[in-house]
């Protein structure tokens, strides 16, 4: 056997389903099921190696897309994880199987985190079911199309930011009392934070937010040995899009970047794993960008 075909390497481009898509629409903020293609979290592909054994996970927006497969990859290298989600049961329980399915403890937080409260309750049932926490992952996130700017009330531009933003805030301060030398938090950005789409102008200056949040906060908490990262995801096939997109964009979708295609949850969690790890140990105030080729700089 060659060295190739012993690393089953293969053709990125080729990889998953590229566009077109079929015709679709979802209402806000979408399910899993209803997708075609369905996404891919890595329920069947990804292994773990015993990375985070022991360690105690926050993950918001954990029942679906990006979530769901840092939740799936979490468990299988040894973490117990929390999904904290807004109301999206069905897709939570799936989660939560998955989680189960690798030996772990699932812990399910329905509720909307623009809430400073109920932030600080998905911090105290963490604490409650998994006696710590080790790892935060902020990335629920809250996003609409628009053609113009006339079309953005004040009251979308307010949940997008109190969802996108304030709460992680409200999370990583709730959080922070408990979190000793080693804990690690990684946030969810975007290649909105360098290429902002005029369609998503009130979601995209919030991933430029968090892109300075997270270099802010990792500084700041450098000397307690708590590390602070990001991901930045590059188009993402998950529910968020047929459910917020217009359809011509659906059905295209991901078919710009040099890469050709959208990309799957399943090749993001790795970067998560990596981040919340020890094999990280010398990045904080990091970025690791995931854009299908789309340059950054």
């Amino acid at each position: 056997m060659s060295a190739a075909e012993n690393t089953n390497m293969q053709n990125p481009v080729d990889q998953f389903d590229k566009p077109p898509f079929p015709d679709q629409k979802q209402q806000p903020p979408g399910t899993e099921s209803e997708m075609t293609p369905q996404a891919d979290h890595g329920e069947n592909s990804y292994k773990g190696s015993g990375k985070l054994t022991g360690r105690k996970a926050i993950i918001t927006g954990g029942d679906s897309g990006i979530g769901r497969a840092v939740a799936i990859a979490f468990a299988r290298e040894g973490a117990d994880v929390l999904i904290s989600y807004l109301n999206e049961h069905e897709d939570a329980k799936e989660t939560a199987r998955h989680i189960e399915e690798a030996g772990r403890k699932a812990v399910l937080v329905p509720g909307d985190i623009q809430s400073e409260e109920h932030c600080k309750n998905i911090v105290n049932k963490a604490l409650e079911e998994f006696g710590q926490l080790d790892i935060l992952v902020n990335n629920a996130a809250y996003q609409m199309s628009h053609e113009s700017l006339q079309e953005i009330t004040s009251e979308e531009i307010d949940r997008t930011f109190r969802t996108n933003i304030f709460a992680m805030y409200y999370l990583c301060k709730a959080a922070e009392p408990h979190l000793k030398p080693g804990s690690t938090v990684v946030n969810t950005t975007s290649v909105n934070a360098y290429k902002p789409s005029p369609g998503l102008l009130a979601y995209a200056p919030t991933k430029g937010a968090i892109q300075n949040f997270t270099a802010a906060l990792g500084q700041l908490w450098a000397e307690k040995g708590i590390r602070v990262n990001c991901v930045a995801p590059g188009p993402i096939w998950t529910p968020l899009i047929p459910s917020t997109m217009p359809a011509e964009k659906v059905k295209s979708f991901g078919q710009d970047v040099p890469l050709g295609r959208a990309g799957q949850p399943a090749e993001l969690a790795p970067a998560y794993v990596l981040l919340a790890s020890q094999d990280s140990s010398y990045m904080t105030s990091s970025t690791i960008q995931v854009t299908g080729g789309t340059p950054t700089i």
